[in-house]
C-alpha cells in the first residue's frame, strides 16, 4: 500500500488509477483519494513506485508516490503551500484592481497589468494544460479554465479573464483546505494508535515508540491515557471509557486478571498491564486497517459516477462548440456565444461530482468505527441502506449466550448427577455455549468425568462418545432419530433448549438449558421495523425454544432446527418474501450464510470464523447496533445522493442562465468550485451527529 501526496483533484485520481491499471505489471490498482492511499497488486513491487509515479505525473506534475516502507519513516510536514497561494492570491487580486482602475486611464498600460495579474494566477494551470495536451491528456480542470481564460482575453474581456482565474484559484485553495480538514477529522476519529508507551523496565518507566513495544512487556497506564496496546491488567483497579472502541458510553471496571482493549481511556486508578498483541494486531490498528480497507471499496454510486464523469466533461465541451460555433453563424453575435460557450468550458468541470461520493462514504465509515461498527467496505454500507430484512442467529446474538442448566429429568434408575456426567464427559471439549454450561455445571456439583474414548461431533445434531464401552448420544432429537432412539412422551420444556441422552440405544434422560434475551433486543427490532426492515430468526435449536425467544423479543418469523446448509436456504426464502437481507451471527457456523447474505455482520464477541466471513462487525455485541447502523447506512447514502444532485442541479441552472445570457463565468467558477467545497462540508456532516 502506497502513500499519494500532492493530490487535490478526485477527478484526476480517477484518472491516475486507470493509468496505473493500464500499466504492465500491475494486477490491480485502488487509489483511494479521500485516505490518500494507492493499493497495488503486482508480482514485483522493486522499481515499481518510480513507474508510477512517471505515469501519474502526466496527469498531475506534483503528485508523489510514497512506498510503504519510506511512508514509515517519514514525519509528517507542515504544509506551507496554502502560504504561497494566499501570497499569490493577494498579488494576483491587485494587479486585477489596478487593471480595472486605469482602464479608463491607459488601455495598454491596464491590459499590461491584467496580463501580469494573469500570470501570477494561471501560470501552473495553464502551463500543466500544456503539458498534458502533450501527452494526449485533455478535458480536466487545467485546460478548460485555461481554453476559457484565454477565450476571454481573446474577445477583450480582459477582467473577466483574470478574474475568473482569481476566483478559480479561491475556490481551489478554499477546496484544499476543506479536503485537508475533512480526512484529518474523520483520521482523527478513528487512528487511535499511540506514538509512544510507557514501557516499565528494571524498575524504572521509560517512553519508548509505540512500534517497538513487543509481547510480554509491561506498560503503565497512567489515568487519563488511552490504552496503548492489548493486554491483560496485573495491577491495580480502575474504569475505562471504552466509548471510542464500542460506542458505549458506561464506564466499564478493571482489575488485576481483566483485559484490555487499546483504544479505551484509563479514567481513574493507575494500571500496570502485560502487553499480549503488539502494535500491529492490537484493536487500535485492527480498526483503522478496517476503515482503511472500507474506504478502498468502492460502492457501486462511486464507480457510476466516476464512469459518468468520463463522457459528461467530453459532451459539454461538445455542447461548448456548437453554442460558440452554430448561433454565430446565424446571428453574428461571435462576441455573446463565445463567451456563452467559454461559460459552458468553466462549468463542466466534474470535480464536485466525483469527489463529493467517496469522501461521503468515508466520513460514513469513520462514523461507524467511532460506534463500534467496523464496515468492511463502501460497497457493504451502500448495500445495508437498501436492505428489507435482517436475518438473525438465536444464540449469542438475540440471546445472550450465557445458558445455564434449569432442570435435569433422568429416566430411572439414573440420577440426576448420573446423567449430568455422561453429559459433561460427552461435551468437555465442545466451546458451543450449551456445552459449556453444561460442564460447569457438573463442575459446580463436584462431579468428576473422564475423556470418552472416541468422540464425534455431528454439526447440528449432537456428539457420539464412546466411554468405558458405552455408546453416548448427547444432542438434538434429531441425533436421536439418527440412531433410531426411542423419546417417551415427556412435558413441554416451556421454551427452554432440551439436550437429549442416550446410552447404548436407549433413552437416558434429558437436560433443560436457558438463555436469556439481550436488554437491547426488543427495542432494537422495534426500532428496525419503524425503519421498514422485516426480521427472521434462522437456529438450530428446537422450535419451542426458538418460538419463545421470538415472540419475548418481537421477530416477525422463526425458522427453527436448522442445520448450516438450510440456514442459507431459508435465508433465500426470506430474500424471496422481503427483498435485500442482512444476516447477523456469531458462530463458526454462521460463516456460510454470513457470506450468502446481501450483507453479512458478525457481532464482536462471536468466532472468529464468523468475523473474518462478514461485511460488518459490531464491536459491541449488541442488537441496538443493527439500527444504528442502518440509520447511518441511509444518512450516508442519502447524503452521497444529495451531493449529485446537488451538483449537477447548480451545473444545469448555470448552464440554462448562460445560454439565456444571465450567467457570467464568475457564477461558473462558483458553480465548479464553490458547489465541490460545499459537497465536501456536506459530505462530513454524519461525524457532528449524536
Amino acid at each position: 500500500m502506497y502513500t499519494i501526496e500532492n493530490l487535490d483533484c478526485a477527478n484526476c485520481g480517477a484518472k491516475i488509477e486507470r493509468r496505473i491499471n493500464a500499466m504492465e505489471g500491475v494486477s490491480d490498482a485502488v487509489l483511494t483519494f479521500a485516505t490518500k492511499q494507492l493499493r497495488v497488486t503486482a508480482p514485483n513491487h522493486d522499481g515499481l513506485a518510480e513507474k508510477m509515479v512517471q505515469t501519474a505525473r502526466f496527469i498531475e506534475p506534483d503528485v508523489q508516490i510514497i512506498p510503504p516502507e519510506i511512508a514509515k519513516k517519514t514525519p509528517k510536514k507542515q504544509d506551507d503551500s496554502n502560504k504561497k497561494a494566499i501570497m499569490e492570491l493577494i498579488l494576483g487580486a491587485i494587479c486585477m484592481v489596478a487593471g480595472i482602475g486605469l482602464e479608463h486611464v491607459s488601455m495598454p498600460v491596464s491590459v499590461v497589468v491584467f496580463i501580469v495579474g494573469y500570470i501570477i494566477l494561471g501560470r501552473n494551470v495553464v502551463w500543466t494544460a500544456v503539458r498534458n495536451l502533450t501527452s494526449g491528456h485533455v478535458f480536466d480542470e487545467n485546460f478548460l479554465m485555461t481554453v476559457a481564460t484565454i477565450g476571454a482575453f481573446l474577445i477583450g474581456e480582459f477582467p473577466e479573464a483574470v478574474g475568473v482565474m482569481l476566483f478559480f484559484q479561491i475556490g481551489e485553495l478554499f477546496e484544499h483546505i476543506a479536503v485537508e480538514k475533512s480526512r484529518s477529522q474523520i483520521m482523527d476519529a478513528v487512528d487511535m494508535r499511540p506514538e509512544t508507551v510507557q514501557w516499565e523496565h528494571n524498575g524504572t518507566v521509560e517512553t519508548i515508540p509505540a512500534e517497538e513495544a513487543e509481547v510480554e512487556d509491561i506498560l503503565v497506564v497512567r489515568p487519563g491515557d488511552r490504552v496503548p496496546l492489548d493486554g491483560i491488567v496485573l495491577e491495580g483497579e480502575s474504569f475505562l471509557d471504552t466509548s471510542a472502541v464500542t460506542g458505549e458510553p458506561v464506564p466499564v471496571h478493571v482489575a488485576a486478571g481483566d483485559e484490555l482493549v487499546s483504544g479505551c481511556v484509563n479514567t481513574s486508578g493507575l494500571l500496570r498491564m502485560r502487553v499480549t498483541k503488539p502494535l500491529s494486531e492490537s484493536m487500535v490498528t485492527r480498526i483503522l486497517d478496517a476503515v482503511e480497507n472500507a474506504a478502498a471499496s468502492k460502492p457501486k454510486i462511486d464507480r457510476f459516477i466516476t464512469r459518468f464523469a468520463r463522457v459528461y466533461t467530453p459532451i459539454v465541451v461538445a455542447i461548448a462548440v456548437l453554442t460558440a460555433v452554430v448561433p454565430s453563424l446565424i446571428t453574428g453575435n461571435w462576441t455573446q456565444w463565445v463567451y456563452t460557450a467559454l461559460t459552458f468550458l468553466v462549468i463542466s468541470c466534474p470535480c464536485a461530482l466525483v469527489l463529493s461520493v467517496p469522501l461521503a462514504f468515508f466520513a460514513g465509515i469513520g462514523t461507524a468505527s467511532r460506534r463500534g461498527i467496523l464496515f468492511k467496505g463502501g460497497a457493504s454500507l451502500e448495500m445495508l441502506a437498501d436492505i428489507k430484512a435482517a436475518a438473525l442467529d438465536k444464540t449469542g446474538t438475540i440471546t445472550k449466550g450465557t445458558f445455564t442448566v434449569t432442570a435435569l429429568e433422568p429416566i430411572q434408575p439414573l440420577t440426576e448427577n448420573q446423567l449430568l456426567q455422561m453429559a459433561a464427559s460427552c461435551e468437555q471439549a465442545s466451546t458451543h455455549p450449551i456445552g459449556i454450561s453444561i460442564v460447569s455445571a457438573a463442575k459446580e456439583r463436584n462431579i468428576s468425568f473422564v475423556a470418552p474414548h472416541e468422540v464425534k461431533e455431528a454439526a447440528g445434531h449432537g456428539i457420539y462418545a464412546v466411554l468405558e464401552d458405552n455408546i453416548l448420544l448427547c444432542g438434538g432429537k434429531k441425533l436421536m432419530d439418527q440412531y433410531d432412539v426411542q423419546i417417551p412422551e415427556m412435558s413441554a420444556a416451556g421454551g427452554a433448549t432440551v439436550v437429549y441422552l442416550a446410552c447404548n440405544g436407549q433413552f437416558a434422560g434429558r437436560i433443560l438449558i436457558s438463555d436469556t434475551i439481550k436488554e437491547d433486543a426488543k427495542s432494537a427490532i422495534a426500532q428496525m421495523k419503524r425503519q421498514g426492515v422485516a426480521s427472521a430468526m434462522l437456529t438450530g435449536d428446537a422450535e419451542e425454544s426458538a418460538n419463545a425467544i421470538a415472540a419475548a423479543a418481537g421477530v416477525d418469523s422463526v425458522y427453527a432446527h436448522l442445520l448450516p446448509e438450510e440456514k442459507v436456504a431459508r435465508l433465500q426464502d426470506v430474500r424471496a418474501k422481503y427483498g435485500p437481507v442482512m444476516f447477523v451471527g456469531d458462530g463458526i457456523n454462521d460463516a456460510p450464510v454470513l457470506a450468502g447474505a446481501d450483507v453479512g455482520a458478525a457481532m464482536g464477541t462471536g468466532a472468529d470464523a464468523a468475523i473474518e466471513a462478514a461485511d460488518v462487525v459490531f464491536l459491541t455485541g449488541e442488537l441496538s447496533a443493527i439500527p444504528q447502523a442502518i440509520a447511518l447506512a441511509k444518512k450516508t447514502a442519502a447524503i452521497a445522493k444529495q451531493n449529485i444532485v446537488f451538483a449537477l442541479a447548480i451545473k444545469i441552472a448555470v448552464m440554462l442562465l448562460g445560454l439565456m445570457g444571465i450567467a457570467s463565468m464568475w457564477l461558473a467558477v462558483f458553480a465548479d468550485t464553490g458547489v465541490a467545497m460545499l459537497c465536501v462540508l456536506n459530505s462530513i456532516r454524519t461525524l457532528y451527529k449524536k
